[in-house]
């Protein structure tokens, strides 16, 4: 066998990662643009420790947020723009700015209305009133208010130099913070380069334009408001017309009343099946003797959680009972079992459905975000305008504030789901029904009772929020606390509505375990 010489290996090595730094100071030069040098020593020290290493850029620190922009990293550039701001403001308003003016303008509006009680005691002195001390205790009080602001405009001029000096030190501080985080952060954008080039290098000159342009513009606008106020009208106030507005709200007032002459037929067949769920639900809580409903809930919740949740299900019954809360309870469960039933029937169809067609799921998806991020009284607007108020109202409301989670971890589950489990079982000729029905679905079922339960809380949260549109049930019993402040009524009811939550999330939660 044929050996190899030693020196001849240790010279192939040695050529080898010659080659290889070689190549690296290439891709750094392409990466950096200007001062190759300087960032190849920098970096050779960051590279060189596992633990943060202290160096200083005194480019990106005199450049500050230009400098991140120009290198596109925007996640560093935004809080020092902010940062840097603030300092310039502080700077600003302690050299140039009138820190007194806003007292100044107080004192002109107490002064008119001390001129006022001025005429008033004159009045009343010619007179002879009975409120002559009244009007001279007035004045009194005003002409000590203006005497205390007065102080107060000496005392914030007087402050001016250290405003300034406290601005000067954070701009300072900032920018050193600026030059030592520079080539840190560098680096690690310089590694991630190496393994993806999508990542923005280099100096390009539209990114540096841009970045320049948008700092400028924050600091001068910033400096310009708060140091010279009212320079500039339109930048303490958004250049419109009240006309816009109005013109906006005709328009989707017309608009909707088009949807809904043309549609009445749609919204009355939609509140009467609706209407139909909630009798029947309402019929089984609320008519049957509670002995029934309790046993009923009792023992479900024993097979589905155990016996520990069964005693405290029966305690936490008896407190509805006890208290008062039973038929109002069962109302609630009602109106909850309709909105979250059909959320229930209609969000698992269509997760499985987005679950294997993605473009679907990415029209659905936004159409949800927008169903989650809507505050609640906003949406109530619409739901009101198209089904009135009334149970059918506060279902649909529910129903678009909770139904969206069972969508998205049904979703989630199936597609979490591992793709060798699904070729085994089509390879062993499972016909589609087969694959749903005993692989996709009890591999996903535990993110699928997930969302179902996540679909019951949100749904029961919303239970207040109902009562405002007609509902029944425990949340009037909290909105008539709230608007009479009736306390021990709100938290009693609170703990009512609390109580039912925490039996349907045992009785889901225990059935997923």
């Amino acid at each position: 066998m044929m050996q190899t010489d030693p020196a001849i290996a240790t010279q192939s090595a040695d050529e080898l990662a010659e080659n290889r730094a070689e190549s690296r100071d290439e891709l750094l030069k392409e990466f950096v643009q200007t001062s190759a040098d300087f960032y190849r020593s920098q970096f050779a020290r960051i590279g060189s420790k596992a633990e943060f290493t202290w160096t200083f850029n005194l480019v990106a620190a005199l450049l500050g947020p230009i400098w991140y922009g120009m290198r596109g990293l925007w996640n560093w550039g935004l809080p020092f723009v902010i940062l840097e701001t603030f300092a310039f403001i502080q700077i600003a308003r302690g050299m140039f700015g009138d820190l007194g003016a806003g007292a100044r303008d107080r004192i002109a509006q107490i002064q008119g209305t001390l001129d006022f009680r001025h005429e008033q005691l004159a009045a009343a002195i010619k007179k002879e009133a009975d409120n002559v001390d009244v009007f001279r205790r007035t004045i009194e009080s005003l002409e000590k208010a203006i005497t205390d602001i007065q102080a107060d405009a000496v005392l914030a001029e007087a402050n001016a130099i250290w405003i300034a000096l406290f601005g000067l030190v954070m701009l300072a501080v900032v920018k050193t913070a600026e030059g030592i985080m520079a080539n840190p952060v560098l680096e690690s954008r310089f590694s991630q380069w190496l393994s993806d080039r999508t990542i923005k290098s280099g100096l390009e000159p539209s990114r540096t334009a841009i970045s320049s342009v948008f700092v400028f513009l924050i600091f001068a606008t910033s400096i310009i408001h708060f140091a010279f106020p009212g320079t500039i009208t339109w930048l303490a106030e958004f250049p419109t017309d009240g006309n816009i507005r109005l013109t906006a709200i005709k328009l989707v007032e017309q608009l909707f009343e088009f949807i809904r002459s043309s549609g009445q037929w749609l919204f009355d067949f939609i509140s009467y099946g609706i209407r139909v769920v909630l009798d029947g639900l309402e019929v089984l809580f609320v008519s049957t003797p509670w002995p029934v409903i309790a046993s009923f809930i009792i023992l479900l919740t024993w097979l589905s959680a155990g016996f520990t949740a069964a005693i405290a299900s029966a305690g936490f019954l008896a407190y509805m009972g006890l208290f008062g809360f039973w038929e109002k309870a069962m109302t609630t469960l009602a109106l909850l079992g309709t909105a979250a039933c059909i959320s229930i029937v209609l969000g698992i169809p269509l997760g499985l459905f987005c679950a294997r067609r993605p473009r679907f799921y990415a029209i659905i998806r936004p159409i949800m975000d927008f169903m989650q991020t809507m505050p609640s009284f906003v949406f109530m607007i619409p739901v009101i305008a198209f089904f009135s108020v009334g149970k059918p109202a506060a279902v649909i409301t529910t129903m678009i504030f909770g139904g969206t989670p069972v969508v998205r971890l049904t979703v989630l589950g199936m597609r979490g789901v591992p793709e060798s489990i699904r070729e085994a079982a089509i390879a062993y000729g499972a016909s589609k029904w087969y694959l749903l029905t005993k692989v996709d679905l009890p591999l996903a079922a535990p993110s699928i009772l997930a969302g179902i339960n996540q679909t019951i809380m949100l749904s029961l949260a919303m239970v207040v929020v109902a009562s405002l549109i007609g509902a029944k049930g425990l949340g009037e019993d909290v909105l008539e606390a709230l608007q009479y402040s009736s306390v021990g009524q709100g938290i009693l009811a609170g703990f009512a509505i609390l109580f039912c939550a925490m039996i349907l999330n045992r009785v889901i939660q225990g059935q997923r375990d």
